[in-house]
């Protein structure tokens, strides 16, 4: 059973809604989220959302680079 399973509250900064995904701290601040010194990330629904978004021309990148 992970933390995220357990109830674990989300890193961002002002935020105490309770995490449902876990994601490396380095993807999370490159894309502009304020998680402060955490060693994982834990998002909210919300903050995941925002997460996606901020992120997602550099998974389509990732994606066209790792393709066969």
């Amino acid at each position: 059973m992970g933390k995220v399973a357990k109830g674990q509250q989300c890193n961002v900064i002002g935020c105490s809604g309770t995490a449902i995904r876990s994601i490396s701290p380095e993807k999370v601040v490159h894309a502009g989220i304020n998680i402060g010194k955490a060693r994982r990330a834990y998002l909210c629904k919300a903050h995941y959302r925002e997460y996606k978004k901020l992120s997602k021309k550099d998974r389509q990148i990732d994606k066209w680079r790792f393709s066969a």
